[in-house]
């Protein structure tokens, strides 16, 4: 293998340095680099390993650009709303680097499909958002001997990390457990700096052109703790967990699991038949509002919440206050609960309802249902 006189132009400030040169260089085009997720941090991480000359990047993604998406995953633009991830990041992987070899999996990763898809690379960069895929992707990595290179992000933390490489720790010595259902809230629920992916991303990269080139101290045995509204960063020391699952002394994991049981995920059950009384949808609130019923309507959202949109004459208690100031509520009010999708209101719905509140209804689809069914001028988040 060589690099053509295009590729040496390209790749020339990478040439001339010793750590790097042409055997490092060469190594970087050898490679292949598994990416999870083409979002947030996949955008980064994609944009500057193809930049770099990293030969076959694979990407996994079965999403669709969203506008909401633009704030942060700078793989897309405006006029890929609409398009899938995967189109949308190839168009422009390529176009930063046409000499790379991209390889989509349009799929979600799964127990089924992820070490067939895994075998074919030689580093696995943990992109994700969700507790089941990370536990997927670390079991996976270990179970494959492959390096993860994790990295996640929320509000202003994030944190990065290499695991399963070698004599290394493993996401599982880290968090042998995951959180409860519902506790740490998700990017789309607690929001996002959109610069901050962009942070993440990039030390994932680096530590991915590290780990290939092999130079350099990684993060191997090391979680980089990164405080973006103080610009600080920590580091926390890891050691391999001896009594791990599946990278331990004695592994009882010897096999993909079902991680959606595992992290206590179930498939919603069907609704009760009853359980409709206890709902409305914003037709038929708004129906009530335009024949001039008496009820109260409660957001059950945040302040800064709030102050994006509102229900014309909603009143705002939020979700995290309600057991406090529940005395400003009466039990025979005729109750509309709202929250923005409909999960917070209905908590709330089940929690007024064991002290006595009958004449309660809980907005379905909160108030995203109400801008796609009522009134389209309410702006969506």
């Amino acid at each position: 293998m060589s690099l053509s006189k295009d590729e040496v132009l390209r790749y020339s400030r990478h040439l001339i340095m010793p750590e790097v040169g042409m055997e490092g260089q060469l190594k970087l085009k050898s490679a292949k680099v598994l990416c999870i997720g083409a979002g947030g941090l996949g955008s980064p991480l994609g944009l500057y390993l193809a930049a770099a000359g990293v030969g076959t990047l694979g990407l996994v993604d079965f999403d669709v650009v969203d506008f909401s998406n633009l704030q942060r995953q700078i793989l897309h633009s405006t006029a890929d709303v609409g398009r899938t991830k995967l189109a949308s990041a190839k168009d422009r992987l390529h176009g930063m680097n046409p000499h790379i070899e991209l390889q989509t999996h349009e799929v979600a990763l799964s127990s089924a499909n992820a070490l067939n898809i895994f075998k074919d690379y030689d580093i696995i960069a943990d992109g994700t958002d969700n507790f089941p895929t990370r536990y997927l992707t670390n079991d996976a990595c270990v179970l494959s001997g492959k390096p993860n290179v994790y990295a996640s992000i929320f509000r202003f933390d994030g944190q990065a990390s290499v695991f399963a490489t070698k004599g290394g720790p493993c996401y599982r010595c880290l968090y042998p457990e995951p959180p409860p259902p519902g506790l740490v809230p998700s990017c789309a629920e607690g929001g996002v700096l959109g610069i901050l992916p962009g942070l993440l991303g990039v030390i994932q990269a680096t530590e991915v052109v590290k780990l290939i080139i092999g130079k350099g101290n990684s993060l191997v045995g090391r979680l980089l703790l990164v405080d973006a509204l103080e610009m600080k960063f920590r580091e926390l020391k890891l050691r391999k967990a001896p009594d791990c699952p599946i990278c331990g002394t004695n592994p009882t994991i010897h096999a993909l699991i079902d991680y959606d049981q595992f992290c206590g995920i179930h498939p919603e059950p069907p609704p009760a038949p009853e359980a409709s009384e206890w709902e409305i949808t914003p037709v038929e609130l708004k129906s009530r509002m335009d024949r001039k019923e008496s009820f109260v309507l409660l957001d059950v959202r945040e302040q800064h919440e709030v102050d994006i949109c509102r229900i014309p004459g909603s009143r705002l208690i939020p979700l995290g206050q309600l057991q406090a100031r529940v005395n400003e509520l009466n039990t025979a009010d005729d109750l509309v609960v709202h929250c923005k999708s409909g999960m917070r209101s209905g908590k709330a719905v089940d929690f007024l309802k064991t002290i006595g509140f009958k004449r309660i209804k809980n907005l379905k689809g909160g108030i995203l249902a109400w801008s796609d069914q009522v009134d389209p001028s309410v702006p969506k988040y």
